[in-house]
C-alpha cells in the first residue's frame, strides 16, 4: 500500500495548476458555434419555404397553359395554399389574368412575405397551350 500512496502523492505534485481562461475560451466558443447553428437553421427554413412556393408557382403555370390565364377560381385557391404554407401579403400584380391567344406568353407572379417579415417574388413565365 505505501507505494499506491507514493504514486499518488507524485500525481498530485506533478498536476499543473488550471487555467480559468482556457475554459472561457472553450465555453465561448461552443456559445459561438450553438449561435452560428442557429442562424443557419433559419437560413435553412427560410430558402425551404421559398423552394416550397416555387413549387406551388410551377403547379399554377401548369394550370394556366390549359386555361390561358389565372381563372378566380384558381387564383383563391392560389392563394389558400400559399396562407396555408405560412406566406402573408400575397400581391398577384403582374399576373396574366385575361385569356391570351394560343403560344402567346402567360405570367405568374408571386410577391409577399415569408413569416411575416422577409420579402420574397417569384416569376414564372410560359405559354399558353389551350
Amino acid at each position: 500500500m505505501p507505494r499506491a500512496k507514493d504514486e499518488v502523492a507524485r500525481a498530485v505534485a506533478l498536476r499543473q495548476e488550471g487555467n480559468v481562461g482556457d475554459l472561457l475560451s472553450a465555453l465561448l466558443c461552443i456559445i459561438a458555434m450553438v449561435a452560428a447553428m442557429t442562424a443557419f437553421m433559419d437560413c435553412v427554413a427560410l430558402v425551404n419555404k421559398k423552394m416550397m412556393v416555387g413549387q406551388t408557382a410551377r403547379n399554377y403555370v401548369l394550370k394556366m397553359e390549359t386555361v390561358g390565364y389565372l381563372t378566380g377560381q384558381e387564383e383563391q385557391s392560389l392563394r389558400r395554399e400559399l396562407a396555408e404554407q405560412g406566406i402573408s401579403e400575397v400581391s398577384l400584380e403582374g399576373t396574366t389574368k385575361v385569356s391570351v391567344a394560343y403560344g402567346d406568353e402567360i405570367t405568374l407572379k408571386i410577391t409577399g412575405k415569408i413569416g411575416g417579415k422577409h420579402y420574397f417574388e417569384e416569376k414564372r413565365v410560359s405559354t399558353a397551350k389551350h
